[in-house]
């Protein structure tokens, strides 16, 4: 009988599911680390919240240890590489707080309208302030929704039964998935300028970082009030703190914030604030719902062996693992290479399997692909959610397989339709287990991914290498590879160099600037 230790407080219901289904199960929540590590060794399963490190270290004491389970979405409290390099799978339940967050949302939204916290405190202090506290209808009122994924759908559909207007900027929402759901698909200055109150449903990533600038809080209309339960950073805090000053934005609730726990911050004390305490999640359905689900999936994978939510591995068998796992290390990166080069959103997604590889479980690598694509705009997305996560943007997934039709026994190539172009990418897997690139838009091209690569489009001149090599030494950038490609002579060429860590600032923008240069991109794997 397999052993399961909840070292977090976890709903009751959850013990009895992991009982229900054979699993035997401990509770021991609030142990420190050098407890935890003693007994960890005489555990199969670790069914953890936020408060739990799974570290390394423990890892290393963590013997028998098949599988984390995190009930809830993120996973930083988890070292996922540690836990992959000695076959643990790491589980997440990504999808058990959706309702409880955006009924969160929509009660800040209304929070802020009404003016209800400042109005509440006024009255229990013995004032009668009734004309103090105008508030405003939401009815009839503009919401603009920033991501519009599994959360964002739900704000989307609230705020139309509240008779709003739904506006939404989401790169991966398809026109056809915005007019199902009933929401009206912009760009983000075209919602900064229209809405009258605008709410943040998107992961932190690079891209999305401080998305609600200085700049950007500019655009908004006059009187906006804005939300934030996604996370802290989204927005410039102390720039959103100057706009209220002001007077520009009339009113912001957050529940999330850059410094947690938030015993001060930029817009404390601020009269037209509401701030909660990361509360997204905290309602008792929804604690139970993650409760159920991570409990649900760690029993059938130490039962039957089947895996689901899994953020660092695909639902496969231990059979099928050796040979899939080098091909799923290559359809993760083409998708990587692919997604880190698309700005434009993604309409459909075409994977074609030829020869070898197209007799083993393709899904596993489409589901590879999928999550490399999106991953640089999605930071929380895993190979089991990717799918349902494109699909919840309208992004149509195809997949083909047919017969060697070139030189290699295997070769997987995935192409990127947006509305105004195809991007392909097609890669193997050699002998030695490691994933190459092989063409680029159709250009020939032999290159292995490695951590750090600049990618050049160019057309096909004299003196285009010297010039890039030379700039790329002038900023102390040494090149371990560099790759070539040409469509015909004197046509578009195709440049991918590995080289020795991150480009430093600026390097790219020079090298954009040599003649011919269409496109200079840095790309990390």
């Amino acid at each position: 009988m397999p052993r399961v230790l909840i070292s977090d407080k976890l709903s009751p219901a959850a013990v009895a599911i992991f009982k229900e289904r054979g699993v035997e199960v401990d509770v021991k929540p609030g142990l420190d680390k050098e407890e935890l590590a003693k007994i960890i060794g005489d555990y199969d399963g670790l069914a953890i919240r936020s408060a739990t490190k799974v570290t390394a270290k423990l890892l290393e004491q963590a013997k028998k240890l098949k599988v984390v389970g995190r009930a809830g979405i993120g996973v930083d409290n988890v070292d996922i590489p540690a836990a992959t390099a000695r076959g643990v799978i790491v589980m997440n339940t990504p999808f058990g707080n959706s309702i409880t967050t955006a009924e969160h949302a929509i009660a800040l939204m209304f929070a802020l309208a009404r003016q209800i916290p400042t109005a509440d405190a006024s009255t229990q202090a013995g004032k009668w302030e009734k004309n103090r506290f105008m508030g405003v209808e939401i009815t009839g009122k503009v919401l603009g929704i920033v991501g519009c994924g599994n959360i964002g759908s739900i704000v989307a559909e609230r705020g139309i039964g509240l008779k709003m207007r739904v506006i939404a900027f989401d790169p991966f929402l398809s026109v056809e998935r915005a007019e199902q759901i009933g929401v009206e698909k912009v760009e983000l200055d075209d919602l900064l300028a229209r809405a009258d109150a605008i709410t943040l449903h998107t992961p932190m990533t690079a891209q999305t970082k401080n998305i609600l600038s200085a700049e950007n809080i500019a655009k908004t209309k006059k009187g906006v009030r804005i939300i934030n339960c996604a996370r802290g950073g989204l927005v410039d805090e102390v720039a959103l703190r100057a706009a209220l000053d002001s007077g520009h934005v009339a009113g912001a609730a957050f529940d999330v914030f850059i410094e947690e726990p938030a015993t001060a911050n930029p817009l404390f004390g601020h009269p037209n604030v509401v701030a909660t305490p990361h509360l997204g999640a905290s309602t008792n359905e929804a604690q139970e719902n993650v409760a159920l689900q991570v409990a649900e999936q760690m029993s059938d994978y130490l039962m039957r062996g089947a895996i689901s939510n899994a953020v660092n591995f695909p639902s496969i068998t231990a059979e099928e693992a050796p040979r899939l796992k080098p091909f799923i290390a290559l359809a993760e990166k083409l998708g990587s290479f692919a997604g880190q080069l698309t700005d434009a959103p993604i309409a459909k997604i075409t994977i074609t399997y030829e020869g070898a590889v197209a007799g083993l479980k393709i899904k596993a690598l489409t589901s590879a692909a999928v999550a490399g694509l999106l991953r640089p705009l999605l930071a929380d997305i895993n190979v089991v959610s990717a799918p349902s996560v494109a699909a919840q943007r309208g992004i149509v997934i195809e997949e083909m397989t047919r017969a060697v039709q070139g030189d290699y026994e295997s070769l997987i190539t995935l192409s990127v339709t947006t509305a105004t172009q195809e991007r392909s990418v097609g890669g193997t897997v050699f002998h030695d287990g490691k994933p190459r690139i092989l063409s680029i838009k159709g250009i020939k091209v032999d290159a292995e991914f490695t951590p750090s690569m600049i990618y050049v489009t160019n057309d096909d001149k004299p003196g285009f290498i010297g010039r890039f090599a030379g700039l790329l030494g002038e900023a102390g950038v040494n090149i371990a590879t560099f790759a070539l490609g040409r469509d015909q002579e004197g046509g578009s060429a195709i440049a991918l160099v590995a080289i020795d860590g991150p480009a430093p600032e600026g390097v790219l923008a020079k090298v954009g600037k040599i003649a011919g240069v269409r496109q200079a991109k840095a790309l990390k794997f």
